[in-house]
């Protein structure tokens, strides 16, 4: 009598505790089981693209350093179809502005770039592991609206680092190509930037006084945050067409908390 009571008690017991065990399980946010959002990349349009150090640890250690990604840039651009409009190589980060011609140009280009860069850097320094922190982020972002001013932020990265006091005095970055200061195989100018004049020493001119003149703190974290975000980055009508394309959505929803951009520039 007293071992079925028992094992009454028992099986309440472990019922109990299943119940228990479900409730805590249905009750974990939601976001720790939903995968990443794929990466925006779509034929045809400019994104802007960073990829970290980890730990935000230097990536480059020497000239020769950031000459052999640049190389390896170069050549997986050309391989992969797209089209390197901007770029500037910071101590533990770098910037591209890009527009690739197949959904999967863009990231088989980084992932090519990335990998020989790694194993390049980790032979030379005598090191294993992890260079980057993650996986690159990217955006799609508007070309009337927000091409030209990345373009201008990308080049004053050195400038906000304090690693110079003008962009035209930094020599890892595209802007002495658009100045007109030399001609670097790696940059396929926007067709947007041919607008700025009629001649070259007019748009050299011009595209020199538009990064002169700098952008509003308000754009450069728009900048940032999309990048970050992996959000499509332009106006209403810019958004509703490039959501018709694809799947994905392509901005952040309302609710949530912010995204700190403070943490790259």
């Amino acid at each position: 009598m007293r071992n079925g009571t028992r094992n009454k008690e028992q099986a309440g017991r472990n019922q109990a505790i299943g119940s228990q065990i479900n409730l805590s399980w249905r009750e974990l946010p939601v976001m720790q089981f939903m995968a990443r959002l794929p990466r925006l990349a779509v034929p045809g349009y400019p994104h802007h693209i960073i990829q970290r150090g980890n730990n935000r640890q230097t990536i480059f250690s020497s000239a020769a350093d950031f000459q052999v990604l640049l190389s390896l840039l170069e050549e997986n651009a050309q391989k992969f179809g797209v089209a390197v409009h901007a770029y500037v190589l910071m101590d533990n980060h770098f910037h591209l502005l890009a527009t690739p011609t197949t959904s999967d140009g863009l990231p088989q280009m980084m992932q090519a770039v990335g990998r020989r860069y790694v194993r390049y850097f980790n032979d030379r320094q005598g090191r294993t592991g992890t260079l980057w922190d993650g996986r690159y982020r990217s955006n799609v972002i508007d070309t009337d609206g927000y091409l030209l001013a990345c373009m201008a932020y990308i080049d004053l990265n050195p400038v906000r680092a304090g690693l110079v006091r003008e962009a035209a005095a930094y020599p890892w970055s595209s802007h002495a190509h658009y100045v007109g200061q030399r001609a670097d195989r790696l940059v396929t100018p926007h067709a947007l930037f041919w607008t700025l004049g009629n001649t070259p020493f007019s748009r050299e001119a011009a595209y020199a006084a538009l990064v002169a003149q700098g952008i509003a703190p308000e754009q450069q974290q728009q900048l940032t945050g999309a990048a970050l975000g992996g959000w499509a980055l332009g106006n209403d009508r810019f958004v509703a067409n490039l959501q018709k394309q694809i799947s994905r959505r392509v901005m952040k929803s309302k609710a949530g908390r912010p995204l700190s951009a403070n943490k790259i520039s």
